[in-house]
């Protein structure tokens, strides 16, 4: 009886179908936020702030091009030119491929349904601030699926590839030629909210990528080594790991204990080594992320 709950424990609750299923389903679901943000906040208050949106934000209001049109127009030919440049990079996961070409067609056509509703601010700040959460939890949705939007983050992939500029540079760079392009457009105010609203967004995604569960990661040097260790796996609760390592100036091994635990257990593992060794050396860690026992699961 015993193994047959354990095995059922360990199975999975989505069938790798059903989980197909879903992860299309957030795809949409992260490109329509991206969308109704778009209208509601950046578009109507004229914030660029990076991306195909920005550029669209902007032929909208020089040229009047309707903003689906100009996010259609230039996300197709990148996601095919992510096909023939960038190869198996883009589609080493057919997968990958298939849901990012349904967040690029899908988060145009949510843009060009809900362009008749009304602004949701007409404070260029406030528009900045919550049209950027807006867009960061639809791309971190998009993004916990192992999918994209396509659109620049295609063309710096494609940059990235054909010079030696990383990716993260890449992607600053053509964010920052559209916010430059924005303060010539809108002037440099305009461009001042932009640059907020790429921030929020920046911050948005990561909050829903990594959540808000930040813990601590400690390393302790300590002469009472194996009374500490003791100490943390029986009055902390918590394992620990011994790494070897040796002093730099008298090259005696002096073996690291490393812990991992909750921000509100810090103070009393602090108090638990200084218990026993006062003079224990600690370097304490934020770790944005924590997967397995004890922590958050896979």
């Amino acid at each position: 009886m015993m193994k047959e709950l354990n095995r059922n424990r360990h199975q999975p609750l989505l069938s790798p179908a059903q989980r197909t299923v879903a992860e299309f389903m957030f795809v949409l679901l992260g490109s329509a936020l991206v969308a109704v943000s778009f209208n509601l906040f950046l578009l109507p208050n004229q914030i660029a702030s990076g991306g195909v949106s920005g550029i669209s934000t902007i032929t909208y209001n020089v040229f009047g091009i309707e903003p689906a049109y100009a996010q259609w127009a230039l996300n197709i030919p990148l996601f095919i030119a992510g096909i023939l440049l960038l190869g198996g990079s883009l589609l080493g996961s057919v997968m990958y491929g298939m849901k990012t070409l349904a967040g690029t067609l899908f988060l145009p056509y949510v843009v060009y349904l809900t362009r008749e509703l009304e602004p949701a601010t007409t404070d260029p700040l406030l528009a900045a601030i919550f049209g950027g959460i807006g867009v960061g939890l639809g791309l971190g949705t998009v993004f916990r699926t192992h999918a994209s939007t396509g659109g620049t983050d295609l063309a710096a992939q494609i940059f990235n590839k054909y010079t030696s500029i990383s990716l993260g540079v890449s992607v600053f760079v053509m964010d920052g030629l559209i916010v430059a392009t924005s303060a010539a457009v809108f002037g440099f105010e305009f461009a001042l909210y932009a640059l907020i609203a790429l921030f929020t967004t920046g911050k948005t995604i990561d909050i829903v990528q990594i959540g808000f569960g930040y813990s601590k990661q400690v390393l302790i040097i300590s002469e009472k080594e194996e009374a500490v260790k003791n100490a943390l796996l029986t009055k902390v609760d918590r394992g620990v790991t011994k790494l070897n390592a040796f002093g730099g100036y008298t090259d005696d091994e002096r073996p690291v204990l490393m812990c991992v635990v909750g921000r509100n257990e810090v103070t009393k593992l602090k108090r638990v080594v200084q218990e026993i060794d006062s003079g224990a050396f600690m370097i304490v860690n934020d770790t944005s992320e924590v997967l397995g026992e004890g922590f958050k699961k896979v």
